[in-house]
């Protein structure tokens, strides 16, 4: 079994859940006792947010980097991001190191084409749904075509990850205006939705909506688990 990487604390509410799904993941897989073994470098999630809303993207891919490089250096074969919308400086990661690094969208654009799916809807904080680094791969690698909600309900969005789910609040009525969001996205055509912040599967079970939802958490952990012990 090879080591997992993991840079966490975008939130930390997310890297438990990281954590969780690679070690259940691979008890799933081998069985008794086994555990995955992995490595979690941790920031300070309020000094990101900060440079976040700041735009100071180069700070932030200075962090990213240092923590890929302790990764390496501590003994890590693979490195996974615990969040979504920081792969915005995921370059400066790649850069910075020598062990492979498995960007959360290419493994999502993989999971969405292995079941056939063309349209997809896409929710997460403004950066994920208007940059192109997210939606970039999933249309030039993937061939998918990726709607996302109108600007007012970007931004609804957008507000209740920082407000609410980034601080482990998870309440009904957020959900019902996601929900509402999706429905609307569905009707213009979307075959599936991609949960595009690691929080959002926690706030949105899949059982509660028409169309498929790909947890992006659980299908990168996964892939990071599947390249831990086949290499």
């Amino acid at each position: 079994m090879k080591t997992i990487g993991l840079i966490g604390g975008m939130s930390w509410e997310s890297s438990k859940v990281y954590y969780k799904l690679i070690n259940e993941r691979v008890k799933e897989l081998l069985g008794g006792t086994h555990s995955c073994k992995s490595i979690m470098i941790s920031v300070d999630f309020n000094e990101i947010e900060r440079l976040t809303f700041e735009n100071k993207w180069d700070e932030i891919g200075e962090m990213m980097a240092a923590c890929a490089q302790q990764l390496e250096q501590a003994g890590a074969d693979i490195i996974l991001l615990c969040t979504n919308t920081i792969h915005m400086v995921s370059d400066a990661i790649t850069q910075s190191v020598t062990i492979p690094f498995l960007h959360i969208a290419e493994a999502t654009g993989q999971e969405i084409s292995s079941q056939k799916l063309k349209k997809v809807a896409l929710l997460g904080t403004k950066f994920t749904m208007e940059k192109d680094f997210y939606t970039g791969i999933l249309k030039k690698r993937y061939g998918l075509e990726v709607v996302i909600p109108r600007e007012e309900d970007r931004q609804i969005v957008h507000d209740l990850i920082y407000n609410e789910l980034v601080l482990g609040k998870f309440t009904t009525a957020s959900k019902e205006k996601c929900k509402r969001i999706i429905g609307q996205l569905v009707i213009e055509g979307a075959e599936g939705v991609i949960l595009g912040c690691t929080e959002l599967p926690l706030l949105i079970p899949s059982q509660e909506l028409d169309v498929p939802s790909f947890d992006t958490s659980k299908i990168h952990a996964y892939k990071g688990v599947e390249w831990a012990l086949d290499g």
